[in-house]
């Protein structure tokens, strides 16, 4: 999805909008320098971003007599875009919380918004996984898209199936092959399902003392999953579309829940498409570890892996040695991109 398009009048009330924030931001970091010169901000402690609304954000103090407390925290202008998983800096005000300095972050997940702009999603993760289910359909190249941006972040993927228990004769022709495609170039796969429980555990112990995000399109079970996994977070559940047999969008901000026995776990909106535009053919490519071991075997080397002669992908391809399907799958992640350019 390219850059949306306005007219004059969406974009004077778009300028009059954002004058208005900055306005407000200005004035809130008036306040906040008036109580950090007359001494009214408590001492700095650390904290972890739990979730984000705009300029104020949920901290989690992880220090002192307040460890384990949640503040609502305004946000310095000179900090940059904080999301769910940030480490941070935090001093207690009259009315909540200050966050005064950010932490560096060992990851983060990026995604580009619908105006082309590149955005965190979410910070220092240590597994994405990729939710798919029986229904709604699970395309190979929505994985294939998580895959690449998991690549293009260092974070490891891991690949859940998810409603095992629909699992029949008929779907799982279709499946089974697929995990046992990424099975076998090295992806971690699991498979589990919240009516029969199957898989929890395993699931379970793979995600303690590690933080992770889950990912996948709407009405694959994210929010089913983490209420199994979590009891007492009660995320709201949605059905899947009777004419679509897609889901409805339940989670409206990323937000980061503790798993009883250590290790924790950012729940993110539900995407169904993720955009890979903002990125090098270079990243997509290394993105597919089985083509990228081919880079550079090529006869020529300005080849495009279409109709040339001695092209290794080709080649690969022909001879079964790579699959027919993510090679396409990889041309059209390529194709995407140049069209929204």
């Amino acid at each position: 999805m390219g850059k949306r398009k306005v007219n004059r009048r969406q974009a004077w009330r778009i300028d009059k909008i954002q004058s208005e924030r900055a306005a407000r931001a200005e004035r809130k970091d008036a306040l906040i320098e008036d109580q950090l010169e007359g001494g009214e901000l408590g001492p700095e402690q650390h904290g972890l971003i739990i979730s984000h609304f705009g300029r104020q954000v949920d901290v989690e103090a992880l220090e002192g007599e307040s460890k384990g407390e949640i503040l609502r925290c305004h946000l310095r202008t000179h900090l940059g875009q904080l999301v769910t998983g940030d480490r941070v800096i935090w001093r207690r005000s009259p009315d909540s919380g200050v966050v005064v300095a950010a932490l560096d972050r060992h990851s983060e997940l990026l995604r580009p918004n619908n105006h082309g702009e590149l955005k965190p999603v979410a910070a220092n993760i240590d597994f994405i996984v990729i939710v798919i289910a029986v229904e709604p359909y699970a395309h190979a190249n929505l994985i294939d898209r998580y895959l690449v941006a998991a690549e293009a972040s260092d974070i490891e993927p891991v690949l859940l199936l998810n409603k095992a228990d629909l699992l029949n004769d008929e779907n799982r022709q279709r499946l089974e092959p697929l995990l046992e495609q990424y099975r076998s170039l090295g992806y971690r796969t699991l498979q589990a399902s919240t009516a029969s429980s199957h898989g929890l555990d395993e699931l379970k112990a793979l995600l303690a003392d590690h933080i992770s995000v889950f990912v996948g399109q709407s009405g694959v079970g994210k929010s089913s999953l983490i209420n199994s996994l979590l009891p007492g977070a009660d995320l709201r559940v949605g059905a899947l579309s009777e004419q679509s047999r897609k889901g409805k969008h339940t989670t409206t901000t990323a937000r980061l829940f503790h798993f009883p026995d250590g290790g924790d776990l950012i729940d993110s909106p539900g995407i169904r498409e993720f955009g890979l535009w903002h990125m090098t053919e270079d990243q997509v490519l290394s993105g597919f570890r089985e083509l990228a071991d081919l880079q550079g075997h090529c006869r020529f080397r300005d080849c495009r892996h279409e109709q040339e002669p001695g092209c290794a992908f080709l080649e690969a391809v022909d001879n079964g040695s790579i699959s027919e399907q993510r090679f396409n799958s990889y041309r059209q992640i390529l194709n995407s991109m140049q069209d929204n350019r």
